[in-house]
């Protein structure tokens, strides 16, 4: 096991504390700007974990087979994982309709509502707006979370191949795959006729249980095992594909997700999953 700790917040005197409780002879290797990690013993690290979240460090016991030469695919979330926004809030923030919209996204993410049946009754308020809308939330609002590219630049130079697996909408998913330079993209389609939204979702919406199969339907295709497999997500509807993958990352999550989540980051950008698995 390694012991991983990372953050901008992190200080001699921390990397310090974290040894004296953990002991052993062997000393923190420096692996990123803000990332250390310790070979450690497998054990009950409560006392670490606590000691790290009040110092707004994240912290995570690694396995050694996960490292980023094992790996060959990585799949994940788009809204609010590879992208700070939330697409569709921001859509209904066109027809002033965001607060509505925000609270069946929100109560989705954290697991209390079926995501096919809210995405239906989300995109149906939306009936009748603009197409040219959606350009206009990829202009004003669409940004990349934090280290977003590095971590795709990590991939590549590693051969692992990269997907989009997204309960949004196409239009939005293409681009973040154009503009990252990811492999794969997987999302939903909104049905547009005469250049408006018709409140409709065209095919089989990209739910949990699709997110899961589109990762082991390429995972096959690809013809790698599923140890080879990493998945990041934010919400309750990443949670089966986490759970098909041997890496699974809740980056900056919903409470349920970091409970079920093989690791978690909360401070640090996507960045800080090499960071994880690179030693």
């Amino acid at each position: 096991m390694r012991l991983v700790v990372q953050g901008p917040a992190i200080t001699m005197a921390h990397l310090s504390h974290l040894h004296g409780l953990v002991g052993g002879h062997a000393q923190f290797m420096q692996v990123g700007e803000h990332a250390y990690y310790l070979p450690v013993p497998e054990a009950d690290y409560l006392g670490v974990k606590a000691f790290c979240a009040s110092q707004q460090i994240d912290c995570a016991l690694v396995q050694d087979g996960h490292r980023l030469q094992h790996m060959g695919l990585c799949v994940m979330d788009m809204d609010s994982t590879l992208i700070s926004i939330e697409c569709i809030d921001e859509i209904a923030d066109m027809m002033n309709l965001k607060p509505q919209v925000a609270e069946i996204t929100e109560a989705a993410m954290r697991g209390e509502l079926d995501f096919s049946a809210s995405l239906r009754k989300r995109v149906a308020l939306l009936k009748g707006l603009p197409a040219t809308a959606l350009q206009r939330v990829i202009d004003e609002r669409l940004r990349f979370n934090t280290g977003a590219q590095a971590w795709i630049n990590t991939c590549k130079q590693h051969g692992i191949k990269t997907m989009v697996v997204s309960g949004g909408f196409t239009f939005f998913a293409n681009h973040v795959q154009q503009t990252l330079g990811l492999d794969y993209a997987v999302s939903n389609t909104l049905e547009i006729i005469d250049g408006k939204l018709t409140g409709q979702v065209l095919g089989e919406i990209v739910d949990a249980q699709r997110k899961a199969d589109e990762l082991t339907k390429l995972r096959d295709q690809l013809g790698l095992s599923a140890a080879q497999t990493i998945a990041i997500g934010d919400g309750a509807n990443d949670l089966k594909m986490m759970a098909v993958a041997a890496v699974g990352v809740a980056y900056h999550a919903k409470p349920v997700v970091q409970q079920q989540a093989m690791y978690a980051l909360n401070v640090v950008g996507l960045d800080g999953v090499a960071s994880l698995l690179s030693v």
